[in-house]
């Protein structure tokens, strides 16, 4: 009997996070959660399982979600040290949903204890496991407007064929999948080696289901366009200089160069654009830019077969000159300075981009965890913008990439999406991880992503979710290279998360057949 199970479960858990961009020890990650189902399966009662499962997941979201923290850094009215508090509580809510999936496993699997041998309670928990972590993790994705930040299956990111299974059955499967391999080090421990000889089956799966194109030749077959995203490399010290937003767009325009032989999109970080661009605010609006002679500078660089797609943070939402709101928008510019479609983030960031129930927190000093006065406002959620000469854009601002089988309006498939963020609250652990769940949106999607942030790390990713071109964190440049091609609609395209039900369906009929053959 272990002496010590709750530190060894917060113990394993902080270790279980490093499986995650930036370390990529998905090795380490898989022994900590085959340590996690054991520690589970010892567990003598409901209330121990569920408490194991909750502590594990305390040390795995504080050690996955350090990153928060940075955002203190850059807020004048809030403490920095506060952050830390912030990242602690944080875990301490997402722990629930591994403390749920630990909890339905052992009371799934208890009731055959008394009836069977070890070995086929053993399978049967395991598979119970995987299937109740599916559905908590989508859960976790959608209550509460959703926090799906580092699903497990974001571990494969790394490793080619297992992270194409994406494409068939979606991150939240892939993730169930993940605690099934787990499951098979923790079976093997018991002396348990019969669910081995799956995995040679499933890594037959990952291969046909894996892309195996040149990387050149796939390069060499990219639309006659080309893209050119823009990193800056200016960061959120200063930005309340009087010069800040001249600066970035003086550095925007500089890094953006000029045209070339081929039609070229040009792409512009979120947050960069700071001037508004479109007519018809009160004029008190506009002390800061005429909106004309903006529009006129960024079209500069274009050439007459080139467009723009500039994301800002600088659209205001009036009622008879009363400000009601902001958007973080994203627009589509011509050559000739004309606005085309725009874009507004649909899914905004609680206690950072507004203040959930406002009325009732305002007055208890929660204000001053948002950037500003007034609230942004959301949009209707995924659309398709077309650009012309291009094609048609999809566009997901920032952490909107992270909700997989939300990004992409089913009824007007786009060709591409572009990825406009700012990562430069995000500390040197949030950069890389935003870029891996990035990866996996283009895998399932089949769709290219264009990345562009004002300090890294922005991206060109092809349909398959490999990166074909970067500036690191840290650096100002520009991507110039062909505009990758869409791949047909991949099965989880087109059926969605309803597969996770269906993968986490099949993990549970696997265990109930497993009791009734321990029966």
């Amino acid at each position: 009997m272990l002496r010590r199970p709750l530190l060894t479960a917060f113990a394993i858990g902080l270790l279980s996070a490093t499986g995650f961009a930036p370390l990529n020890w998905w090795g380490v990650s898989l022994v900590c959660l085959a340590l996690l189902l054991w520690l589970v399966r010892e567990g003598p009662t409901l209330r121990s399982a569920l408490l194991r499962g909750w502590v594990f997941g305390v040390g795995h979201f504080t050690v996955g979600n350090n990153w928060i923290q940075h955002a203190f850094d850059y807020q004048d009215k809030m403490p920095p040290v506060l952050g830390y508090f912030a990242v602690f509580l944080l875990a301490l809510y997402l722990a629930v949903y591994p403390a749920l999936a630990m909890g339905l496993a052992w009371r799934f699997d208890r009731s055959v204890h008394s009836r069977a041998g070890w070995v086929e309670a053993d399978q049967g928990f395991v598979l119970a496991a995987a299937a109740a972590w599916i559905l908590t993790e989508y859960l976790r994705g959608v209550l509460f407007t959703g926090y799906p930040w580092n699903p497990l299956g974001v571990l494969w990111v790394p490793v080619p064929g297992l992270r194409d299974l994406a494409a068939w059955i979606g991150t939240y499967a892939l993730s169930g999948v993940t605690i099934a391999i787990a499951g098979t080090l923790f079976l093997a421990a018991q002396r348990n080696y019969r669910p081995l000889l799956l995995l040679p089956l499933l890594a037959l799966f990952a291969f046909f289901a894996s892309d195996r194109c040149d990387y050149i030749k796939c390069i060499s077959t990219a639309s006659g366009t080309q893209v050119t995203i823009v990193q800056p490399n200016i960061g959120q010290d200063g930005v309340d200089a009087p010069d800040y937003a001249e600066r970035t767009l003086a550095r925007l325009i500089a890094l953006s160069g000029g045209p070339g032989p081929l039609p070229r999109l040009v792409v512009w970080p979120e947050g960069m654009v700071n001037q508004f661009l479109e007519d018809g605010y009160p004029s008190r609006y506009y002390l800061r830019a005429d909106p004309r002679l903006t529009r006129a500078r960024i079209a500069a660089v274009l050439g007459p077969l080139d467009q723009a797609l500039v994301s800002g943070n600088a659209l205001m939402f009036h009622s008879n000159e009363r400000l009601t709101g902001a958007g973080n928008s994203v627009w589509v510019l011509d050559s000739a300075g004309m606005l085309g479609q725009r874009y507004d983030k649909a899914h905004l960031v609680p206690y950072g981009e507004y203040l959930p129930m406002r009325p009732l927190l305002e007055p208890l000093g929660l204000a001053r965890l948002v950037m500003g006065d007034i609230d942004f406002l959301p949009g209707p959620g995924p659309a398709t913008l077309t650009v012309p000469g291009f094609g048609k854009a999809g566009v997901q601002v920032c952490y909107e990439i992270v909700f997989s089988g939300q990004v992409v309006d089913k009824r007007n498939r786009p060709d591409f999406l572009f990825n406009p963020s700012n990562d430069a609250w995000f500390g040197s652990w949030g950069p890389p991880q935003h870029l891996a769940q990035a990866r996996m949106r283009a895998i399932e999607e089949g769709l290219p992503i264009l990345r562009s942030t004002p300090t890294g790390i922005s991206a060109v990713i092809d349909a398959h979710g490999r990166v074909l071109g970067t500036v690191p964190a840290g650096q100002a440049g520009a991507i110039r290279l062909p505009l990758p091609r869409p791949l047909p609609p991949t099965l989880f395209a087109q059926a969605g998360n309803w597969l996770a039900f269906l993968v986490a369906g099949l993990f549970l009929v696997l265990a109930v057949a497993n009791r009734r053959f321990a029966r």
